[in-house]
């Protein structure tokens, strides 16, 4: 029998199906192994685009191969921090994805962070279109994903709840599997 209950990655990309369009301009804000820039690039379809970001070159070897093998080149790959988005993307975006934590297979010491994660966030919701969404895959079973939880659960609490609204989707009886924040823009 199948689980009634969806699970967190199926349930970030059920969310983004309902705010993406093809044509559309997205974010993945950590490119990791290329899954999610592979699924937002065939979500925005041959007229819209993607901008996929990561600090690492095995991250954006990864993606680059991923989009290769299905002749996809609707994406530009960003060798840099999200928290530099504003550096690269000027237009309005409807949907940003982040997978947070380190890059699986990979240096466990090199991940992301709280504060230039919410940079990163800020950032794209003054690009966010009205009832875009920005959604956070929170990786915490690591030491420095504790400190980044801790820290963006902080900050969300801060958001205008007239201009945005947050969802917390997670297993409450799984203390250390990874959650999703979901932020959508109401104005």
């Amino acid at each position: 029998m199948a689980q009634t209950l969806e699970r967190v990655l199926p349930f970030s990309k059920q969310l983004l199906e309902k705010a993406v369009n093809s044509g559309d301009v997205v974010i993945d804000a950590t490119a990791g192994n290329g899954y999610d820039t592979l699924f937002l690039a065939e979500l925005v379809g041959q007229t819209g685009h993607v901008y996929s970001f990561d600090v690492q070159e095995e991250a954006m070897t990864s993606t680059k191969a991923k989009l290769n093998e299905e002749h996809i080149n609707h994406v530009t790959l960003i060798h840099d921090g999200h928290q530099h988005v504003l550096n690269y993307v000027k237009q309005p975006i409807s949907a940003a994805i982040f997978n947070l934590g380190y890059l699986p297979g990979s240096d466990q010491s090199i991940t992301t962070h709280g504060e230039t994660t919410w940079k990163a966030v800020t950032d794209m919701l003054g690009l966010l279109k009205k009832n875009g969404i920005i959604i956070l895959v929170i990786y915490h079973g690591h030491d420095e994903g504790k400190l980044e939880r801790h820290y963006l659960e902080q900050c969300f609490e801060t958001l205008d709840p007239k201009t945005t609204q947050v969802l917390t989707y997670q297993f409450i009886n799984r203390k250390t599997a990874p959650f999703i924040v979901a932020i959508e823009k109401l104005h």
